[in-house]
């Protein structure tokens, strides 16, 4: 995993399920596309984290069968939007302090 994504895993794993439950591959696929190609994470990095985030009660997940395949399809808990907001609201602090930092002189 690249270093930028390390620490922010789960709050992008969040945001992307924000919207609405989607399943293992699609989550890899929209964090794919909302970053513009930047986040191109493997299934060993995406899969065991969502588990994580099921396990912490952040997420729901149910099984179905897509054209003979079984998927895990996965849906944010109000435990998860809460913790998407804090994570937001972490982000920003980080992020501004940051850019400050970055600042060209200052």
């Amino acid at each position: 995993m690249k270093d930028s994504v390390r620490g922010h895993l789960d709050a992008m794993l969040l945001a992307v399920l924000e919207p609405g439950p989607l399943h293992g591959y699609a989550v890899i696929e929209a964090l794919r596309q909302r970053s513009g190609g930047r986040f191109d994470l493997p299934t060993g990095t995406v899969y065991p984290a969502l588990r994580a985030l099921e396990r912490a009660g952040y997420l729901t997940g149910d099984w179905s069968t897509v054209g003979g395949r079984k998927r895990r399809t996965y849906r944010l808990t109000g435990s998860g939007r809460r913790a998407l907001a804090a994570e937001r609201t972490e982000w920003l602090a980080y992020s501004r302090a940051l850019d400050a930092t970055l600042a060209e002189g200052t």
